[in-house]
């Protein structure tokens, strides 16, 4: 038995995590590659947009160590619901630590950093063949709209 302490730190992105942020999006999506950017510079590119759109809305997730993002856009327009919603841009957890209750703690707090932000809906786009994220939002209340080629849009009111 580890006497190890985890310590658990949800905290706001800064531009100097940028190499945890490619490192960690690559393990988290593999066998997703069809959904995912594949250049370590698109990813590069990808984090920059995500922290220029809603810098107080990216978090990291450390437990001793880096083992997840989420990336809530409280600015977002949505031309489907023709409303600023909260939009999930991007969620991923490292392979080793999903299952722990991370995804839905990220999932709480941005419907809670959207509310604040007085968001009526929270929206994201999943692969549609991405069957287990399907299911985890499913059961955190989204509801599927439309899909869009390789996409489905999903939505939850909050």
């Amino acid at each position: 038995m580890s006497d190890k302490k985890v310590i658990v730190n949800v905290r706001a992105v800064k531009p100097n995590d940028v190499d945890t942020f490619i490192n960690l999006y690559i393990q988290s999506y593999k066998g997703l590659e069809e959904y995912a950017y594949t250049t370590k510079r698109d990813i590069r590119d990808y984090f920059k947009w995500l922290l220029k759109r809603d810098p107080d809305g990216f978090l990291i997730v450390e437990l001793n160590e880096p083992v997840a993002f989420m990336a809530c856009d409280a600015n977002w327009f949505s031309p489907f619901e023709m409303k600023f919603v909260g939009e999930i841009h991007e969620i991923f957890v490292h392979p080793n630590y999903r299952g722990q209750g991370i995804g839905s703690m990220l999932i709480k707090r941005a419907i809670n950093y959207a509310k604040e932000r007085e968001r009526e809906i929270m929206g994201l786009w999943v692969g549609v063949r991405n069957t287990l994220a399907r299911e985890f939002y499913k059961k955190r209340g989204f509801i599927e709209t439309i899909s869009f080629g390789k996409w489905m849009r999903m939505i939850r009111k909050i």
